[in-house]
């Protein structure tokens, strides 16, 4: 098994994608806001916590690879 080591920007910046899909997801299936307005917000919370969840999977799936930013070039 390989070791990656993050830093803490990197590990916050996970952690935050990860609190806006749990956000989006709930605002999707809760009941405190219009529904129009739930889903808008629930959607939008969704989708940035997938696409800006995508880099940061890369990257971290990269360095278990043992691939680096200099191997890419």
């Amino acid at each position: 098994m390989k070791e990656i080591t993050l830093t803490v920007p990197k590990l916050a910046a996970i952690a935050g994608t990860r609190a806006a899909l749990g956000a989006g997801i709930a605002l999707l299936v809760g009941d405190h806001l219009e529904p129009h307005q739930r889903r808008s917000l629930g959607l939008t919370l969704l989708m940035v916590g997938v696409v800006s969840t995508i880099p940061l999977v890369a990257e971290v799936f990269g360095k278990a690879l043992g691939t680096s930013e200099s191997d890419a070039r």
